[in-house]
C-alpha cells in the first residue's frame, strides 16, 4: 500500500513490520533496526543475502551513543559537517544493534538522512531504523515511491511517499580515522567534502567482492554486479559511441549519457541525457530513474557513457561500472 499516513508507518515500524521510506538519496526498506525480527524480515523481502549489512538511519545524535560504543573526535567533525545528509559512518557497533544488521562484523553503519519525512517517522517510531534501498537485492535504486511499488508492492507492509529523491545515489560510506579517512562506497559527499571539511587525507577503500563467495563485506555496495538493470548494459568511451551505435543499427538500442551530444541519432536509439548543462548533481539525482525508464523500454542492449571521474562522477562512474557487471 502506497501512501502518506506518516502514523500508520511509525505504527508498523514499532510492530517489527517493515515500511519503505524516503531519504534525500534513495528510497530506504526500513525496519526497527534493534529487533531481529525487522531485520530479518528486510533481507527476506528484498532477498538480500545476509552477508551483505545494512545502514542504520537516527534522527538525531543522542542516538548514536544508543548504538555505538566509541566516536572518534573525526566521526565528531564529520557529523557535525554532514549531518543530516548523504554520510554513512562506521562505528563500533553496541550490544544492542543485533549482529544482523552488520553480517556479524563488529562496526555498524550509521547515518542521519536529509529528508523531513524520514527524520519524522524516526521520531515518531521512537526507534532507529535499518534501511537498505528499497529494491529486490541487486537491480536499480528506487528514487520515487512508483520505484518501489512496482518492485516491492506485494512484499511489504506499506510505502510511504515523499515524492522524488533529490541526491538520486546512496550515501558515501567512510572509516573517521585520527589522521585520515577512509572511503569504502562513493556516493553524495565528495572526496573533496570530505577533505575540505576535516583537512585530512582521504584515501579510497573501496572494491569489487564476489557474491559466491559468501564474505561478509564491510559495507554494502561492494559486490561486483549491482544496481543492474534486466537489460544488457555495456559502457563505451564516447570517442567510440558514434561508430558503434552505426555498427548496430539494427538492434533496438537504449542510450545513458551525462550531457548532449553534437551527432544526430537514428529513429532506433532511445536516449535519456541526465543534464542539458553537464551538472553532476543534476546527473546524480536524474541516473537511477532514468535507467528504469531504459530498462523498461523493451530494448535490446543498453549503452553508456562513464562520468567525468570527479566529485560526485566517481560515485556515478562505481553504480554504472556494477550495473554493467554480469552477475554469475
Amino acid at each position: 500500500m502506497l501512501g502518506t499516513n506518516l502514523t500508520l508507518a511509525a505504527n508498523l515500524l514499532r510492530n517489527d513490520q517493515v515500511v519503505a521510506m524516503p531519504t534525500e538519496t534513495v528510497y530506504g526498506l526500513a525496519g526497527n533496526a534493534t529487533s531481529s525480527t525487522a531485520v530479518a524480515r528486510i533481507f527476506e523481502a528484498k532477498n538480500r543475502p545476509l552477508f551483505d549489512p545494512l545502514i542504520v538511519h537516527i534522527a538525531d545524535l543522542a542516538q548514536v551513543n544508543q548504538l555505538a560504543t566509541s566516536v572518534s573526535p573525526t566521526a565528531r567533525k564529520l557529523m557535525t559537517a554532514f549531518w543530516p545528509g548523504p554520510l554513512t559512518i562506521l562505528l563500533p557497533k553496541q550490544d544492542s544493534v543485533p549482529d544482523l544488521v552488520t553480517s556479524s562484523l563488529p562496526e555498524v553503519g550509521l547515518r542521519m538522512p536529509n529528508h523531513p519525512l524520514a527524520l519524522e517517522l524516526i521520531r515518531t517510531a521512537g526507534v532507529p531504523v535499518a534501511a537498505p534501498s528499497a529494491n529486490l537485492f541487486g537491480r536499480i535504486s528506487p528514487t520515487t515511491a512508483q520505484h518501489v511499488e512496482d518492485q516491492l508492492g506485494d512484499r511489504i507492509d506499506y510505502i510511504l511517499d515523499g515524492g522524488p529523491c533529490q541526491v538520486g545515489v546512496e550515501s558515501t560510506i567512510i572509516r573517521a580515522h585520527d589522521d585520515k579517512i577512509e572511503v569504502l562506497r562513493f556516493g553524495g559527499i565528495t572526496i573533496e567534502d570530505l577533505h575540505q571539511a576535516t583537512g585530512l587525507p582521504v584515501i579510497t577503500a573501496t572494491r569489487t567482492i564476489d557474491e559466491s563467495t559468501g564474505q561478509p563485506m564491510s559495507a554494502p555496495g561492494m559486490l561486483t554486479s549491482h544496481y543492474a538493470p534486466l537489460t544488457p548494459i555495456e559502457i563505451i568511451d564516447s570517442r567510440e559511441l558514434i561508430p558503434r551505435l552505426q555498427q548496430f543499427s539494427h538492434q533496438r538500442i537504449g542510450l545513458l549519457i551525462g550531457q548532449p551530444i553534437e551527432s544526430p541519432l537514428s529513429s532506433n536509439i532511445t536516449l535519456e541525457c541526465l543534464s542539458e548543462t553537464g551538472n553532476l548533481v543534476e546527473m546524480a539525482a536524474n541516473f537511477f530513474a532514468a535507467l528504469r525508464r531504459l530498462d523498461a523500454a523493451n530494448l535490446d542492449i543498453l549503452y553508456a557513457t562513464p562520468f567525468p571521474n570527479q566529485a560526485l562522477g566517481r560515485a556515478l562512474n562505481d553504480r554504472l561500472q556494477r550495473a554493467a557487471a554480469k552477475r554469475k
